[in-house]
């Protein structure tokens, strides 16, 4: 995981994110534009903040920086053992 190279307005469904142990706001519902969902296990990164992320708690949000939804990043392929 790499830290971005700045602040971000990091996203869920559509919503800020919270920190851990901070309450979630009462009465969020999943945008449509955001519900492409986040699968356990992946990595996700923006090239733009230089962000890097890996989904520790899969759900049907997806993640976003502000409006832009994050792509999911590839695995590398392991070199050829011939």
């Amino acid at each position: 995981m790499k830290p971005a190279s700045g602040p971000v307005d990091l996203r869920c469904g559509g919503h800020p994110m919270v920190a851990i142990g901070t309450e979630v706001p009462a009465g969020l519902t999943l945008d449509p534009a955001f519900s492409a969902g986040t699968p356990l296990g992946k990595r996700f990164a923006d090239g733009e903040t230089g962000v890097e992320l890996l989904c520790t708690k899969g759900g049907a949000g997806s993640l976003s920086i502000g409006e832009v939804i994050l792509s999911q990043k590839d695995a590398k392929p392991l070199p050829s053992s011939d």
